[in-house]
């Protein structure tokens, strides 16, 4: 399930807490693709608190809580990371991250918390929504064999990288425009995982967020830039960006574009991309401001320069993703759809 869906699975799953109609959730992915992250955003969307537990890093004692004798009974201290009304309010999200890492006695112990919401006197608020996350096996992560009881404790979900969702996140997260430009220039190189060859670098949407504060930190060295490069993304990849930046001062004027000159499209398909990008960044940045408008008008106006529709498409598209309805007020986005009915309709 691409990311955008998924994450109003997550949404919808944890409002269900007050209607008594929640199923633990367990998200399905290789590593480095954002599953962590898309959990900490529906907790902060929320405005509620997110517990994270590394299954993978406890021992069974760690859930079940430490024995005490009381008397003439035995008594179990309840852990304090686990959820508590009075401590972390009464709505949230327990998050059991790196689930496939934990070894089958944790696994075991977690089992009675994720059904029946408790263990032994402890028992998880009611609002409170309980998710999971981890590799698959052929992921060549540390990862166990998930066992039948438990999975059937969880609605299971495969988390499948989208493009269009992590150009739309990148540019929300304020994402460099070149990295951005770069994987939309090689959009297989968005993530590439080979199991077989264990990299220890390798392209993702986690590192190609590294990528972005590599180039913020070496923007001015070019030495060590490439190294620091390849240390995210890997050797390969870490070139081909090196090189797609660098060759990026034969763009046209970007700041006269957004002015409302009229200048040519670059005919390289690399430079092309860069320039959507680059536009696209700067309608962002203009939202909210006296002259968004005049800005958001004139990307539009060059939106028809480029000498395939299907770049102008792209750029309108990513804008709208971004900014959302005020596109369609302006003068110009009728004008353009005009201009690319026949794509848009046939293609």
């Amino acid at each position: 399930m691409r990311p955008a869906h998924l994450t109003t699975v997550l949404e919808t799953e944890f409002s269900s807490t007050t209607e008594g109609h929640h199923t633990p959730v367990m998200i399905w992915g290789p590593p480095g693709v954002g599953k962590s992250q898309m959990v900490a955003q529906v907790a902060e969307k929320n405005s509620v608190p997110l517990i994270d537990i590394r299954l993978s890093q406890m021992e069974p004692s760690d859930l079940r809580g430490i024995p005490f004798r009381e008397n003439e009974h035995v008594e179990w201290a309840v852990p304090a990371m686990l959820p508590n009304a009075e401590r972390h309010g009464n709505t949230g999200i327990l998050f059991l991250d790196e689930i496939t890492s934990a070894p089958p006695s944790v696994s075991a112990a977690a089992y009675q918390l994720i059904l029946d919401r408790r263990l032994g006197n402890y028992e998880v608020p009611e609002g409170w929504a309980i998710f999971a996350a981890g590799n698959r096996q052929g992921d060549r992560g540390v990862t166990y064999s998930m066992p039948a009881p438990l999975a059937n404790r969880f609605s299971h979900f495969e988390f499948e990288l989208n493009l269009d969702d992590w150009v739309a996140w990148a540019y929300a997260n304020g994402i460099d425009d070149r990295v951005i430009a770069f994987v939309r220039f090689r959009p297989e190189l968005l993530f590439e995982f080979d199991p077989a060859h264990n990299p220890v670098a390798f392209p993702s949407p986690r590192s190609w967020e590294f990528a972005h504060r590599a180039i913020k930190k070496f923007e001015h060295n070019r030495d060590l830039r490439l190294g620091a490069l390849q240390a995210c993304v890997g050797p390969a990849a870490g070139i081909e960006l090196d090189a797609f930046i660098r060759n990026l001062d034969q763009l046209p004027d970007i700041n006269a574009i957004v002015q409302g000159e009229k200048l040519p499209a670059p005919s390289e398909i690399d430079l092309q991309y860069a320039v959507a990008s680059s536009l696209v960044g700067h309608a962002i940045r203009a939202q909210g401001s006296s002259d968004a408008q005049t800005i958001q008008g004139n990307i539009l106006d060059y939106a028809n320069v480029f000498p395939q529709k299907e770049m102008g498409v792209m750029l309108v598209s990513d804008m709208h993703r971004a900014i959302g309805q005020d596109l369609f007020a302006l003068p110009q986005f009728a004008q353009w759809s005009n201009a690319v009915a026949d794509v848009m309709l046939y293609n």
